[in-house]
């Protein structure tokens, strides 16, 4: 009896072991992969740069491998985003009672991405196998057809590991057989004839899926095949238009600059960063709320909307603003209010996406941003100061040799974004080329400087957990290119420009409609998403009423930057919730005073068109 017993769940529990060994070590291959393909992709656009420099030729098809690494890198880190649960998506499955409403809708999201990601694996296998017999080359004789291999492969291991992760509890085993069947019936679907009614119910059930928690790029894939199928038209449309993204000469600039924000992140950027700004705003009334502010604005430069800010310097700021005496309440919304800050400023990736998508002119982007950026910041500080001065919160002296001192420790990391801003406005480099002279510059700094990023013990993992963040956010730009391409096939943007002209005669009235539908689209899309299906229906609108375009695209940004504080979705308020351990009704409480002074700059800004399309003037003439 005994030897029976422990041959059952003995067995059982050796099997598991097994496997998450195997998974573990899958992961862990995945992970290598993807940092050596990244240290590529850093390598050869700043060789390419120095070769022109110094030797006066380009380094041949450089650009375009690039561009198909940066999607090799994004569907490998998309694959690593899938096994650790990071991919993209609303936080709603906390809210829930724990027991069977959480269960149920965590095994609805599961079976939901599943069974989409199986759909996009098998879409994007017709497209490969489209391609096997087309003569289109990548560079040196390269079918075009191997960088689009990576689709299928990275979709269907996808598709395997969320119907694996749908066990969970006594019933792993009955909620895994869901999974797969989920898989099952997907594909079955993909060849079945679409009917009115079936188009709806599916649609309901993505929909559900979504906000209950299912990532944001499945709900989008979803969507978009179901509309193409619907409509007749192969679904492998979607994963064609994500390849389409490998077309775009400057995309690879979001992936370099992704490393270079979590390289300087895990090599201790921000102690550097709050010391030498503590140093010189401690003295002011509000000092250290002050310093808050410009932190994560700096910090949020070089790592986009992405939330990483709040990730990785809530720990350092909440303490240090508590120690100095500000009320939690306080602390906790200037934390979470301050961490999409900067999103204005140079280097960063939405305004890049931003003028990738509406084809604006990415210098001009980040001029007009510089003032509106400045005083989104000058709010923030400016409420910091006035709570600072009604609590009486003790300033520090001011020393100038600490101050110095601590300005001098960091100003490798205050570089980072001066070599990126100057090597593209010198003409010295293209914005791809000064994103990896960034990243490289970021590498060398934690790893020959200051030594806290060993090149073999740690930067693996380092280079593992940016691709993780990176693969989440390729994909979703993919999928969301497939979403765009069935908008505009349907005529949807010149539809919306005909309706909007005609019933909204002044700019005025539109623009405070944009803000409004900007803010609660912002708080529940994902921002590079959010970019990639409004930018083109709004991009055209603004210019049937004569809106400039680098004013139009400031104003959208800002709205979308207000928008991780806007209840209930909002990205920042579920990343603090998380972050913090703190309920959401808390937060939206201590974050609604910032909500409102946030809420006034952004109108300041869309009303005060001199503070973009001015300095875009005078820098231009």
């Amino acid at each position: 009896m005994s030897a029976r017993t422990t041959d059952g769940p003995g067995g059982a529990a050796t099997l598991r072991r097994a496997l998450d060994r195997l998974e573990g070590l899958f992961h862990h291959g995945i992970g290598l992969v993807v940092g050596a393909l990244g240290l590529v992709m850093i390598a050869v656009p700043a060789a390419e740069t120095l070769a022109r420099r110094f030797l006066g030729a380009d380094v041949p098809g450089a650009s375009v491998v690039v561009q198909n690494l940066t999607l090799w890198v994004g569907f490998l880190g998309a694959l690593l985003a899938a096994g650790s649960g990071r991919h993209l998506a609303l936080s709603t499955a906390e809210v829930l009672p724990q027991g069977w409403p959480r269960r149920a809708a965590g095994l609805l999201t599961r079976c939901t991405s599943a069974g989409t990601s199986a759909l996009l694996a098998w879409a994007s296998w017709k497209l490969v196998a489209a391609d096997t017999a087309s003569e289109r080359t990548i560079v040196l004789g390269i079918p075009v057809w191997w960088s689009e291999a990576v689709m299928p492969v990275a979709f269907g291991f996808m598709a395997l590991r969320f119907a694996w992760r749908s066990g969970e509890g006594p019933q792993r085993w009955a909620d895994r057989a869901a999974g797969a069947t989920a898989i099952v019936a997907a594909l079955a679907l993909g060849r079945a004839t679409p009917a009115p009614g079936l188009v709806w119910l599916l649609g309901m059930l993505v929909l559900l899926a979504f906000l209950a928690g299912a990532p944001v790029f499945v709900a989008m894939a979803g969507t978009a095949m179901l509309l193409f199928w619907r409509d007749g038209t192969p679904i492998a449309a979607v994963p064609a238009e994500t390849f389409r993204l490998v077309s775009s000469a400057t995309l690879p600039a979001i992936p370099l600059l992704t490393v270079a924000g979590y390289v300087l992140a895990e090599g201790g950027a921000a102690r550097r960063l709050v010391r030498a700004y503590k140093g010189f705003l401690g003295w002011m009334p509000g000092g250290v709320a002050v310093m808050v502010a410009f932190v994560c604005a700096i910090f949020t430069t070089f790592t986009g909307g992405s939330g990483v800010t709040i990730l990785a310097l809530g720990g350092l700021l909440l303490p240090t603003l508590l120690e100095e005496g500000y009320p939690e309440g306080f602390s906790l919304g200037l934390v979470t209010a301050s961490g999409s800050l900067g999103l204005l400023f140079p280097p960063s990736l939405p305004v890049i996406l931003y003028g990738v998508v509406a084809q604006v002119p990415i210098g001009h982007l980040f001029l007009g941003g510089l003032v509106p950026g400045l005083l989104m910041v000058l709010v923030v500080a400016g409420y910091g100061m006035f709570v600072g001065r009604r609590h009486r919160v003790a300033r520090q002296p001011f020393h100038p040799g600490e101050a110095f001192r601590a300005l001098w420790e960091a100003k490798w990391d205050l570089g980072l974004p001066t070599v990126v801003v100057a090597a593209v406005v010198s003409g010295y480099a293209t914005v791809v080329e000064a994103a990896a002279l960034g990243c490289a510059y970021a590498l060398v700094v934690e790893m020959a400087v200051f030594r806290t990023i060993h090149p073999w013990r740690d930067l693996p993992r380092v280079l593992a957990v940016a691709s993780t963040l990176l693969g989440s956010v390729i994909i979703l730009l993919g999928v969301a290119m497939g979403l765009s391409s069935w908008l505009v096939d349907a005529e949807v943007p010149s539809r919306l420009v005909e309706w909007t002209t005609t019933h909204v005669h002044s700019p005025h009235l539109f623009l405070l409609a944009l803000n409004v539908g900007l803010l609660l689209l912002g708080s529940v899309l994902e921002i590079y998403a959010a970019i990639v299906v409004l930018a083109p229906l709004v991009a055209p609108i603004g210019a049937a009423y004569g809106i400039d375009p680098v004013h139009l695209g400031v104003v959208f940004l800002a709205n979308l930057e207000l928008g991780f504080l806007f209840p209930p979705m909002g990205l920042n308020l579920f990343l603090s919730a998380s972050r913090f351990r703190k309920p959401l009704p808390y937060l939206y409480a201590r974050t609604a005073p910032f909500l409102v002074i946030l809420a006034v700059g952004v109108l300041l800004i869309t009303y005060l068109d001199p503070i973009t399309t001015g300095v875009v003037r005078l820098f231009t003439r």
